[in-house]
């Protein structure tokens, strides 16, 4: 992780604690909405699938989903900061791994799940950290990103011809995008081909 994100999340842990202000969501309303439109996106029964949360932050995803009932068969936390990996570890008593998605090996799983944690990424470090979450998952990848041509100094926005360009260079067998529940905001599945 690079300094400047490193800070990001850390002036924000400091700020506002275990909440998800504290992982920079604007509000906890904005979180859980986006946290609901992967569940959407993932099948309807996780029960059967292992789901790998790569940017876990303190493991909110992982709590939200037990809470509504749709726990997955194994969950595994993956985050590049000290205090996300500690906090999130004492949270949810699964496994969560220390580590840059970027540039580490991952551990393979049914799903991959990404939210937020690619928006402070510039592109060429999103499609890296894509690419490696793509390899590691044996069905598919959902993921949220800031949705548009915006420029910004701290925010990295995605446009879908961008999306679409990753996807044809990772051999993704479907994509599906959705982008009707937040402006700027798109969630993107990349699914691989099942036999």
């Amino acid at each position: 992780m690079n300094s400047f994100n490193k800070n990001f999340y850390t002036s924000a842990i400091q700020k506002y604690g275990i909440t998800a202000k504290g992982v920079n969501w604007l509000s906890k309303g904005t979180q859980t909405l986006r946290f609901d439109v992967i569940l959407d996106m993932l099948p309807n029964d996780l029960s059967s699938y292992s789901i790998a949360d790569a940017g876990c932050g303190f493991g909110d995803f992982y709590l939200y989903a037990q809470k509504n009932s749709k726990e997955p068969k194994e969950y595994i936390g993956i985050d590049s900061l000290i205090d996300m990996y500690e906090i999130s570890s004492e949270r949810t008593g699964c496994e969560i791994i220390l580590a840059d998605i970027c540039r580490d090996s991952l551990p393979s799983a049914d799903y991959y799940i990404c939210s937020g944690a690619m928006n402070t990424l510039k592109l060429f470090e999103s499609h890296l950290f894509i690419q490696n979450c793509f390899s590691a998952c044996r069905y598919g990848f959902i993921f949220n990103v800031l949705h548009g041509d915006k420029k910004s100094e701290t925010y990295n926005y995605v446009t879908t011809e961008q999306i679409e360009d990753i996807a044809n260079n990772l051999n993704v067998d479907k994509v599906i995008l959705r982008d009707d529940y937040f402006k700027n905001d798109i969630t993107v599945t990349f699914l691989k081909a099942r036999d």
